[in-house]
């Protein structure tokens, strides 16, 4: 063992310890002549004058040609709903990663108030049998109440706003209908009062 420890401390020695090595020129290699940039070969201009030809097209590529001319409105109008889309989407995935933070930190007392307002959606699912729209207003009338009971401020400013929009558009409902009903009975009213027609 000791023939081992003897032979690594040598070497290892050896590496610790600092000298200089001085290079000397040799005398017999012949002197170096420096070769200017443009006498490189790199550089050199082709002699003549040069023409460019252009090579054939080949049938595959004329028909990715013709596919890419055929496919580029199909390309520039899903390049346009990608940017359409893109902030919604964006938008969309910040509030599913909001939505779940508040969950993982929701305050005392969310799930059961959640779970009793989704019962109550079931149950008004369970009321609204055969009729389509019983189907339609019950299970969201009802989850409204329980909503309603466990927040009641949000639900005054949701149904002010909700009613605010609601007559909104039953007056543009009217309106519309207004129009039509002025078009229609007074094109038939002209064509009946019409001399051709006695």
């Amino acid at each position: 063992m000791f023939k081992v420890i003897q032979r690594s401390v040598g070497p290892a020695s050896l590496s610790l310890l600092t000298f200089k090595v001085y290079a000397s020129q040799k005398k017999d290699s012949p002197p170096k002549t420096s070769v200017k940039v443009n006498e490189l070969s790199l550089y050199s201009v082709p002699e003549g004058p040069s023409k460019y030809v252009e090579e054939p097209r080949t049938q595959l590529e004329e028909s990715i040609s013709h596919l890419r001319q055929y496919c580029q409105p199909y390309t520039s109008w899903c390049q346009e709903i990608y940017s359409q889309t893109e902030p919604k989407m964006q938008s969309l995935v910040q509030w599913g990663l909001d939505s779940y933070e508040y969950l993982q930190n929701a305050p005392p007392g969310f799930f059961p108030r959640l779970g009793v307002i989704g019962f109550a959606g079931i149950v008004g699912l369970l009321l609204a049998r055969g009729s389509k729209i019983k189907k339609l207003v019950y299970p969201p009338g009802f989850m409204g109440v329980a909503a309603s009971l466990y927040y009641p401020q949000q639900a005054i400013i949701f149904v002010q706003v909700s009613g605010e929009k609601l007559y909104d558009w039953g007056l543009r409902g009217y309106i519309v209908i207004e129009d039509l009903w002025k078009e229609n009975f007074q094109k038939s009213g002209n064509v009946k009062n019409s001399p051709g027609n006695k």
